[in-house]
């Protein structure tokens, strides 16, 4: 199954967000195969990660970390690189060959590893960060909602503002900035029709605050 084509390119931090809310939803035993590499071809190391539930290969740049910590780490293993491979394209050389190794059951040789890189989003209290801006321009925050509450304090940066929550976008007044609850069920930040990326130019990874 293609699950999502739609990172950023380079975004790291955004394709550890999208599998980090979305494996959970697939049958236990599903191999998972991550790809977001800006450091393909260089030093950063391949591999394979076991959780209780799953299975995670990819680039261990931290794009697979939130997911193996929240399932829970069981094993890891380094993979070595083939001669043969491409230095630009290890998605298709290196990763979806041991994915469907890992498919069929097959021992994947490679040195233990348990110092995978870390990823973490920063959550303090109602301070979360920009985590993914859809392609309708919808900013989406690692904020959960808090039950029963219409209406959020927003801070992005210098600007703040009283901003409604609704529970759909078709229930949002024409051109205002909204609250939503999203569907990986936190909150973003949007308007109806139009793009809120477009009025707040945040940046992925920013601060934000919905109080």
């Amino acid at each position: 199954m293609d699950l999502f084509h739609g990172v950023t390119p380079q975004a790291v931090r955004e394709g550890a967000w999208v599998l980090s809310v979305t494996y959970q939803n697939f049958p236990h035993g599903t191999v998972f195969l991550a790809v977001v590499d800006p450091g393909v071809g260089g030093s950063r190391r391949g591999v394979a990660v076991w959780t209780r539930h799953y299975a995670f290969v990819g680039p261990d740049n931290g794009l697979l970390y939130p997911s193996a910590i929240s399932d829970g780490l069981m094993r890891a293993v380094a993979l070595d690189v083939p001669s043969a491979a491409s230095s630009t394209f290890h998605g298709r050389d290196v990763f979806a060959p041991i994915a469907a190794a890992v498919a069929r059951d097959r021992s994947i040789e490679g040195p233990e590893i348990t110092d995978l890189v870390p990823l973490g989003f920063h959550l303090d209290h109602r301070e979360g960060e920009v985590v993914r801006i859809d392609p309708f321009g919808n900013i989406i925050t690692n904020l959960p909602p808090v039950a029963g509450r219409t209406t959020y304090r927003m801070r992005l940066d210098r600007l703040s503002a009283e901003l409604p929550w609704v529970p759909a976008y078709s229930a949002a007044p024409e051109g205002d900035l909204v609250v939503v609850t999203g569907s990986a069920g936190t909150l973003e930040i949007a308007i109806k029709n139009k793009s809120a990326e477009t009025k707040l130019a945040p940046e992925l990874g920013q601060r934000v605050i919905l109080e």
